[in-house]
Order: structure tokens, then sequence, then C-alpha cells
């Protein structure tokens, strides 16, 4: 199985990312470590990536998934999959990928990135993730008002009953 977690910069990928791959003892990933060089910068810079910014950055993260799916190695992603074009090639649609959103609000989100440090993604750019934002439909929505730890705990309850009933 691979859950895949996804939402705007801040919504807190890497950190329910992180503790479910532990939980799991799964592998974890970020997305943002395979951007180039360039996306970095560009990010840095204050300046919003474009989709041919994006779609390299995302082939390159589909050539992982497959490359762990046929493995079959079970892991967890967190990426911020913002629009329905990039959940198509992140390949989401397959029955064994579990999305899911992390969604909030724009004002809880930006106090959190004015909030962190040592992180390339400054929150001026939070405004233009929330317009290229196309939310899924087919995902697990998960309000991040709530505690990491409830959000973890509520994935895994899914996860498992989602696991049996295939």
């Amino acid at each position: 199985m691979i859950i895949i977690l996804m939402g705007v910069s801040g919504s807190g990928k890497s950190t329910i990312g992180q503790r479910l791959a532990n939980d799991f003892n799964w592998p974890f990933f970020d997305a943002d470590d395979f951007h180039s060089l360039a996306n970095l910068e560009k990010m840095k810079r204050g300046i919003p990536l474009t989709d041919a910014d994006r779609i390299p950055w995302l082939w390159s993260l589909r050539q992982t998934i497959d490359r762990w799916d046929a493995a079959e190695k079970s892991f967890v992603l967190a990426c911020s999959a913002l629009k329905e074009q990039y959940r198509s090639i992140l390949g989401c649609d397959r029955t064994h990928i579990r999305l899911i959103y992390l969604q909030g609000k724009f004002e809880s989100i930006a106090s959190r990135l004015q909030a962190r440090s040592q992180h390339f993604m400054p929150a001026t750019l939070l405004q233009s993730q929330f317009e290229a934002l196309e939310e899924p439909q087919n995902a697990l929505w998960m309000d991040i008002a709530r505690s990491p730890e409830a959000i973890v705990q509520q994935i895994k309850s899914a996860v498992f009953i989602c696991a049996t009933q295939q």
C-alpha cells in the first residue's frame, strides 16, 4: 500500500507522514527532496512554480512510486499534488494508493508557515498554492485543525478499514 499525503505547504504533510511511516514501519519520502535545484531556488526567492516547473518533478516522483510499487513495497509520500493533473501523473487512481488530503483554512496555515524556520518555502507563496489547489474528489479529507496524533489515528483507522474491504 502507498499513502500519499497531499495539501498546500504548511498543512502538515511531513509531520503526519513521518508519524504514519513510523507507526507502520514503512519508509517515508518527502516530495520536496525530489525538486530540482532550480525549483528550490525559485521558491526561495518567492517565485511560484509553474506547471512547466512541476511536471518533471512529478514524473521523477512517479518513477520512484513505480519502482517501489513493482517491488511491492509500502511507503508514505508527502507531496503537495495540488492539481488533478498532478495526481494523475503520480498514479493516485490506483487501488492500492490511498490519497489523504490535509485540508485547512488559509489563516491557520499562514500562521504555521510564519512560525516555522529552516524551510525553503516562504509564507508569501501560500496564496499561490491555494490558487492552484484543486481539492480532490477521491481522497480521505483530514481537517488539520485537529492534533497530529488524532489525524494519524484517524488515517490509520481508515486505511485499515479500506485494506480489509479489498
